[in-house]
């Protein structure tokens, strides 16, 4: 599931490329005990019981036998064991590790008998474009050229960044200071230099800079240039600013918006003729040269399609969508200096100190809880022992759960001797990661008609919910713990209360206790905006999104196999497949009685 971004989802936003994905990985191993950097290497387990797995007695490596037709909990680890394997790297979107999860996808679809869905008769498309800054991009004041990345630093404002070749500099104060700012007028047609502010120890406050801030503040200047390279730590450069940045492909051309580039003291300086701290905002300063070009190319990242036909021909030309994204956050760069970690500290210090992993707030462990922070690692070390180092978002459950779910209903179906009336779309995005890119280019491009598509089931981080999970909050803010049988709804009662209906009276076979606490306008999480399904829902599409809800794993190292529930697992797949076989007998299709949100406006939060 993606992070808890907070932005609107339209198309003129995701155009708009995001942080680096170099850098992505590195940023969520903050307030963790590390080490040097170096990959896990694991021992292979020869063989393994054939009974229903534990969630605290699984091995490090797994290899299953063949998978079967019927769904089960022996299948699904011996999927997941595959899929989000150290091999894989993470799967992050825009690298050849998710090409290589694609090709698992796509053998086993191939295997099972799937159709092609995707382009070109196919079972692939490829939504993602990667831009690159051109290394032809330069900068000058008079006669001083200034060189790229040491003296200045572009960061990507999409296709419409303005052009800024012989424009004046004017001083906009600092980063911190709203109320000393300039005027907006006076930003107009401008570069803006900005000074970097202090945060409340007196430092230089460079990680506090918000680009999406600034660029609105003096959305009317030809660019904005802030003085944060002298500041930033050795290597930051390379591994935060000089990497790709991904956009969608066939999006529209963003809106106009300024240039953005980091430049060093000395290039603030000269762009404005006077010291920095001489500076008076408003004060005119010289006439820059410059032009900053990126390079497009296009992304190994894939979704995957799959059609099953139905067995109506007069049903047949429509469709119940089930989508998981099969893309995850990877392995830091290298070169980005992200070291690696040590696994068990890690899991221990996030049970303790942030039980949701990546959604909990970032603080400091207390003194009480350093001391069980030890205790638990100790513990943790002795089950496998001693420590191991780990570099790798290997995403078991976010969301390779998802995805081996899908393709263990994809199976069951494949081998059902009565297949639904309706036919069965399955597509696994890519891109989720990056804002759900990989399905708003299927929703924007699909390859069978829209409006015949008749709901959407979303299955996105399904593995845990256990007692032991906090798997969400309520919109108050109360911790939510998972428990036998737990699964998370939100948006099946928010276009057809027909559709909602039916997915609880499916329940009444399944007997899951279904939670839709965090399906409410106005909640701080936000779920109904933060996976694929949103982008079918845009369309007036009705939408299901199936989740256990996040845990200390999420969106850490330590989301690996062993630590999934595959009973649980196993359970939410079979009422999935019963959701999407009835949905698919149904003599009409899920009438909607909901206003439904509109393609491109900001998400209902």
């Amino acid at each position: 599931m993606k992070p808890n971004a907070r932005i609107p989802f339209s198309r003129s936003n995701v155009q708009v490329s995001m942080r680096p994905i170099t850098v992505v990985a590195r940023q969520l191993l903050c307030g963790v005990f590390t080490a040097g950097c170096i990959g896990t290497m694991m021992t292979p387990v020869a063989a393994f019981a054939q009974r229903s797995p534990g969630p605290t007695e699984l091995p490090l490596t797994f290899s299953g036998k063949p998978t079967k037709a019927a769904i089960s909990a022996a299948d699904l680890m011996t999927r997941l064991y595959i899929f989000a394997a150290d091999s894989m790297l993470g799967r992050r979107a825009a690298s050849e590790s998710n090409r290589k999860g694609t090709t698992y996808i796509e053998r086993e679809i191939r295997r099972m008998g799937l159709l092609p869905g995707g382009d070109d008769g196919t079972y692939l498309q490829s939504p993602i474009l990667l831009r690159d800054v051109d290394s032809t991009s330069w900068l000058r004041v008079g006669e001083r050229r200034f060189m790229l990345w040491s003296d200045f630093a572009p960061r990507d404002q999409g296709t419409g960044a303005r052009e800024f070749d012989g424009s004046v500099a004017v001083f906009g104060g600092t980063t911190k200071d709203s109320i000393a700012r300039i005027p907006i007028s006076s930003a107009e047609g401008r570069i803006v230099v900005l000074a970097l502010g202090k945060d409340s120890l007196g430092a230089p406050d460079w990680d506090g800079v918000n680009r999406a801030v600034l660029s609105a503040r003096f959305a009317g200047a030809r660019a904005i240039a802030v003085a944060q390279l002298d500041a930033v730590p050795a290597g930051y450069v390379d591994g935060a600013y000089r990497g790709e940045y991904a956009i969608v492909r066939g999006t529209v051309p963003s809106l106009a918006r300024p240039n953005y580039f980091y430049v060093t003291n000395n290039v603030a300086e000269q762009m404005l003729g006077v010291r920095l701290d001489d500076a008076s905002p408003g004060a005119i300063g010289r006439t820059v040269r410059g032009k900053i070009s990126f390079t497009e190319r296009r992304a190994p990242a894939r979704n995957v399609i799959g059609i099953l036909p139905g067995s109506d021909a007069r049903l047949r030309g429509e469709y119940v969508a089930l989508g998981a994204h099969n893309d995850h956050i990877g392995r830091p760069d290298e070169r980005d200096g992200s070291p690696a970690v040590d696994h068990d500290s890690v899991r221990a210090f996030n049970i303790i100190v942030r039980p949701r992993g990546g959604e909990s707030p970032r603080r400091p462990a207390s003194g009480d809880e350093v001391q069980r922070i030890r205790r638990l690692t100790d513990s943790l070390r002795a089950r496998h022992g001693g420590s191991r180092r780990d570099s790798i978002f290997n995403g078991a459950d976010d969301d390779g759960s998802g995805t081996v779910t899908l393709l263990e209903i994809a199976e069951a179906f494949a081998a059902a001797k009565v297949k639904p009336s309706r036919s069965l779309l399955f597509v696994w995005h890519t891109g989720e990661e990056l804002g759900m890119f990989g399905s708003q280019y299927f929703t924007d491009h699909p390859t069978v008609a829209r409006d015949s598509i008749v709901a959407q089931l979303n299955v996105d981080m399904v593995g845990r919910g256990t007692a032991a999970d906090v798997t969400g909050v309520t919109k108050d803010g109360a911790p939510i713990r998972g428990g036998p049988g737990y699964l998370q709804v939100i948006g099946s009662r928010r276009m057809s209360s027909e559709f909602g209906e039916l997915v609880a009276q499916v329940n009444v076979q399944s007997g899951l206790r279904l939670d839709y606490t965090t399906d409410v306008i106005g909640h701080p999480q936000t779920p109904y905006c933060r996976s694929d399904h949103f982008m079918y829902a845009r369309y007036g599409i009705p939408v299901a999104f199936f989740t256990t809800g996040v845990h200390a794993d999420y969106h850490q190292v330590t989301d690996e196999p062993q630590y999934i529930n595959y009973d649980g697992m196993a359970k939410v797949a079979r009422f999935i497949y019963a959701v999407a076989d009835r949905v698919g007998r149904l003599d009409h299709r899920p009438r909607v009685d909901i206003a439904p949100t509109q393609a491109n406006s900001e998400c209902p939060r």
